[in-house]
């Protein structure tokens, strides 16, 4: 009898890419794009170099992969192939640019910078913000990355902040002034000023609440609720109260 002799196939776990880009998102948040080096980042996914060589040919095509999940605003239907092959040049930044336009193109402040008429000014402000807050929350760890990479990395910094934050910053002031001017919501001194302060105000407690160790035991609902209430009653009149119905004694009189 022939004994046939095989090498088994070692499967990948089907969530192994997962937990390749959560572990980059820390090393990258951490030392940057510069500094981050792939062993790094096998340590802090708990594989060897060599494993983390099975899923992506080397550092640039993990960044790759990061700019392309952590702003994804859906899942993606099936794995690239593995490993994944470096990005041409220019593809990274260009792909950055794609992501960041769909996760800023908030809808809600969209339509409420065409309506014309507005019944309840501080519910739209609360939709406004609220979209912007959830964008935030479901997105800090790749904002993180792109803060912490931008200090060396400048063309990267332009596309963030000159390009996407500084237009959504924009957008903001120019709904503040459209309400303010229409007497809808509370006027400030500076427009501009309160569009930084609606947008510092959900940055710190959708994102950077999570890496501050005292503010450990504000859980993601109190932390989206406090946010709300701070920017929406800074900003909007209370809605007006109706008066009290007349009891039956007060009405014979």
């Amino acid at each position: 009898m022939i004994q046939l002799l095989y090498t088994p196939v070692r499967r990948r776990p089907p969530d192994a890419l997962h937990h390749l880009i959560a572990a980059a998102l820390r090393v990258f948040a951490e030392k940057g794009y510069r500094r981050t080096q792939m062993v790094d980042v096998a340590r802090a996914m708990g594989v060897s170099p060599g494993t983390l060589y099975g899923y992506v040919t080397g550092k640039e095509a993990l960044f790759h992969l990061v700019v392309d999940r952590a702003f994804a605003t859906d899942a993606a239907p099936t794995g690239p192939p593995l490993p994944i092959a470096p990005p041409a040049p220019g593809a990274t930044l260009a792909r950055l640019r794609e992501r960041l336009a769909a996760d800023t193109a908030l809808p809600m402040l969209a339509a409420a910078m065409h309506r014309s008429s507005i019944r309840d000014p501080r519910t739209e402000l609360e939709g406004v913000v609220a979209e912007l807050y959830d964008r935030i929350a479901r997105t800090w760890p790749g904002i993180v990355v792109l803060e912490r990479s931008a200090l060396d990395w400048p063309e990267l910094a332009h596309a963030f902040y000159a390009e996407t934050r500084r237009s959504l910053l924009q957008r903001l002031e120019r709904y503040l002034d459209a309400r303010m001017d229409a007497g809808l919501l509370r006027r400030v001194p500076s427009n501009a000023a309160g569009a930084r302060f609606v947008v510092e105000t959900i940055a710190w407690f959708a994102m950077h609440r999570h890496r501050d160790t005292d503010a450990a035991a504000i859980d993601d609902a109190t932390a989206r609720a406090t946010a709300l209430a701070l920017i929406v009653n800074a900003l909007a009149p209370p809605r007006p109260t109706r008066p009290a119905r007349p009891t039956r004694k007060e009405h014979r009189r």
